[in-house]
């Protein structure tokens, strides 16, 4: 698959207004979610796979007991792309469901 290409500053700042729990980290989207225990954060990581893997784009994941830290680039392309926010996006619709 051909790298993407990579949003501009003003584009990334555009989509992020959209994401407010979402942040601008290093060059990469990252966002903190906090969850009741261990066992719910992994739950949460795994309810993420599925769009992931739908999308063939796949976050880095941080788990800390009940913090679970989400870090988005698009590496083929060396920063941020259309597909970290598809994926942010699906991430954000699977965090306000009901089992969120």
């Amino acid at each position: 698959m051909p790298a993407a290409p990579l949003l501009s500053d003003a584009e990334i700042a555009s989509r992020l207004a959209a994401l407010p729990a979402w942040q601008l980290t290093d060059g990469r989207l990252a966002r903190t979610v906090t969850t009741r225990d261990f066992r719910s954060a992994l739950e949460l990581v795994t309810r993420i796979a599925d769009p992931a893997d739908v999308q063939n784009h796949h976050p880095d994941v941080a788990i800390h007991w009940n913090v679970v830290t989400l870090t988005l680039w698009t590496h083929a392309s060396g920063g941020i792309t259309e597909r970290d926010f598809r994926l942010a996006g699906a991430i954000e619709r699977i965090l306000s469901s009901p089992a969120g």
